[in-house]
């Protein structure tokens, strides 16, 4: 993780509640992505279909959270804001081959000028949007052209609140202090609005998913948000990364003794779009989740990035593989 990209005096103070409790990673792992460290196959996941494209419109971002996976900031460009023009291209390719929802992620997408362009793009095109957001003034600004987008396309329009825990202390731990409130505030704009609403949390390392739920739905009951906590797919609960500290490869065989197969993992149905600095255009990565590792930049363009993912990062193995998680809606 580079240290230039997540310094922010913004960033709270104290180790996140999140964090990953395990030893070092040792450096002969996830250094090859034919083998593991252990001189077995390493497993890889194709392409089976490009069902969700991510739009990362730049890491720009209201908040420094103690540990953010992409090092989201308000100083930290390293991934550029993405144009309309930008988009288009590849909001046409992935029109062409059939693709259901186009996703867009940050950073805070709405801090991005041309957020409102690219979404309203997407939605004419019949494409369902996902947005993920964390619901605080760079949304708040846009509540009339999110209204109307509301008004003409209805539940083909999701946006996902990042609410890292059911409890202000916890939230505020993990994303700095005074930003419980303005996002409490966003989310029961939106569910009072009509919007099709989600929640994303994060589990404490002690926490169980049962335990996590029955909270976040005492909350929305609380604070009559209509959304349904036992849903997993309007309560996302995402498990911990930390790419320095020690997770098992995945290999061939671990298909078959962990029960899953390569369409368990988002890089079998997604890809992503970014603006690294220093580029002239966009490139497309394999997932939301490793946009600098140049192992996972897989092109100019969808159909160039259409081969198989080698899951060679800690990422894949926390969170897609032994995690079952997963961005998509």
């Amino acid at each position: 993780m580079s240290e230039a990209r997540t310094k922010s005096r913004n960033a709270p103070a104290e180790p996140s509640p999140f964090a990953v409790e395990a030893a070092p990673l040792p450096r002969e792992k996830f250094s090859d992505p034919l083998v593991t460290a252990k001189g077995e196959a390493r497993a890889s996941v194709p392409l089976a279909k490009l069902d969700t494209l991510w739009l990362n419109t730049g890491t720009l971002c209201n908040l420094a959270c103690a540990t953010c996976y992409i090092e989201s900031s308000p100083t930290n460009d390293a991934l550029l804001y993405l144009s309309a023009d930008h988009a288009e291209r590849f909001l046409d390719e992935a029109e062409a081959t059939g693709t259901r929802e186009v996703g867009f992620t940050g950073g805070e997408p709405f801090m991005n000028p041309d957020m409102l362009a690219m979404l309203e793009d997407t939605l004419v095109r019949g494409f369902e949007a996902l947005v993920l957001t964390n619901a605080m003034k760079p949304m708040r600004r846009h509540e009339a052209a999110l209204l109307d987008l509301r008004e003409k396309f209805g539940d083909k329009l999701t946006l996902r609140v990042s609410l890292d825990h059911h409890t202000q202390a916890v939230h505020e731990a993990e994303r700095g202090a005074r930003s419980w409130e303005p996002a409490m505030e966003g989310l029961r704009w939106l569910a009072g609005n009509g919007f099709s609403i989600a929640v994303a949390g994060r589990l404490l390392p002690e926490e169980g998913e049962v335990q996590a739920r029955e909270g976040y739905a005492s909350l929305f009951a609380r604070e009559g948000i209509a959304a349904d906590a036992h849903n997993p797919a309007r309560l996302v609960l995402f498990p911990e990364m930390d790419a320095d500290r020690d997770i098992a490869e995945i290999t061939t065989a671990c298909w078959g003794i962990l029960g899953k197969t390569p369409a368990d993992v988002m890089c079998n149905t997604s890809r992503m779009v970014v603006h690294r600095k220093g580029e002239p255009v966009p490139r497309v990565v394999a997932c939301t989740l490793i946009p600098y590792d140049a192992g996972f930049d897989l092109g100019a363009t969808l159909a160039e990035a259409s081969r198989d993912v080698p899951l060679n990062h800690p990422h894949c193995a926390r969170f897609c593989v032994l995690g079952g998680a997963s961005c998509s809606g």
